[in-house]
């Protein structure tokens, strides 16, 4: 399998220093790009909707656990502890066997052994 056709969704927190959680997701993603990888982060697919849009909290995490059932693994953010949404997102993915990682180096390792599985 080709690296872009392993789809990577980027979890971590977006609440609390939302600017911050958003640089923090997006600097992963663009490593995770330049890896090789497809990468969805949905910080930057939401960008700023807590002032922009009227959705509720539950309809952005029903959202990003119809989007993590899309990818093909989860890379997490190093804070990703911090938030009630990316632990959800975790606990999702770990209960359906998508893998997840906790690290870039972790994910290329994976994919290196396991020739894109």
């Amino acid at each position: 399998m080709d690296k872009r056709e392993i789809v990577i969704y980027i979890s971590g927190p977006y609440s609390g220093n939302i600017d911050a959680n958003i640089q923090k997701a997006r600097e992963l993603a663009i490593k995770t790009w330049e890896a090789g990888y497809m990468v969805f982060t949905p910080h930057l697919n939401t960008f700023h909707f807590e002032r922009d849009c009227k959705c509720a909290y539950e309809d952005y995490i029903n959202g990003d656990i119809e989007m993590v059932n899309r990818c093909n693994a989860m890379l997490m953010t190093d804070n990703w502890k911090d938030s009630k949404g990316a632990i959800t997102e975790h606990d999702y993915a770990k209960g359906y066997g998508i893998p997840v990682f906790y690290s870039l180096k972790e994910m290329e390792d994976h994919y290196a052994k396991n020739q894109g599985d």
